[in-house]
């Protein structure tokens, strides 16, 4: 089986929510040397597809639940081997944390995990995280860059109020936002300065604004 075809079987798998199948997918692909890095990229196209179907209403919240713990189970398999492939220098500090009205988590903390492994030093706010607690701790962090996530297309206001409110507070650092169903007009009217739909580009970008300060 070709690498298009595992890919293309894995983003299905999770997208119609088979825990066994893609498992196994993900092991077949570890065994056979693929990039942990690809794997990831292919889960989260999966999860977004699966958010595509909640707010659509094809998928209801245990839907949701299942696609998070099948990511977390995807992510138990992919962490040692990301972190034995990847090593960083030292590179900076990232403020970042899920928008107020938005308690998804998996690609932040993918990002964390990443983010880590390139040697940044992280302050992940967690989920549901009000605009007042970002525009708090960028003053008290000081962070190179902040990075506000937020899958559900309800949290775009949200991150309009939050980059607003570090604006305001002469936070003068790179912000991105990053979520599966952003877009350059998404990023417009949130007035961020950069956007992202998937983890290892996110992090990508998170090292070449830092490199650029």
């Amino acid at each position: 089986m070709s690498n298009t075809d595992t890919s293309a079987k894995l983003i299905v798998a999770v997208a119609n929510l088979q825990e066994d199948v893609a498992l196994a997918l993900v092991r077949q692909r570890l065994d056979a040397g693929d990039d942990p890095l690809l794997i990831i990229e292919d889960c989260q196209e999966g999860m977004r597809q699966v958010g595509v179907r909640y707010e659509r209403r094809e998928y209801y919240l245990a839907g949701l639940i299942m696609g998070g713990e099948i990511f977390r189970q995807v992510m138990e398999l992919l962490q040692p081997v990301v972190e034995r492939q990847i090593s960083g220098h030292g590179s900076g500090r990232i403020l970042l944390g899920t928008v107020q009205g938005d308690i998804h988590d998996l690609g932040k903390n993918i990002v964390n995990m990443l983010l880590r492994c390139h040697s940044f030093v992280v302050h992940d706010l967690g989920v549901d995280v009000a605009p007042t607690v970002f525009a708090e701790q960028a003053a008290q962090v000081q962070p190179h860059l902040v990075g506000l996530s937020g899958l559900l297309t309800s949290s775009y206001d949200t991150m309009r109020e939050t980059v607003a409110l570090l604006r305001a507070q002469e936070y003068r650092g790179p912000i991105i936002i990053g979520g599966g169903q952003l877009s350059e007009e998404v990023c417009q009217y949130v007035g961020a300065d950069r956007w992202t739909t998937d983890a290892v580009t996110g992090v990508e970008l998170c090292q070449r604004l830092v490199e650029d300060r």
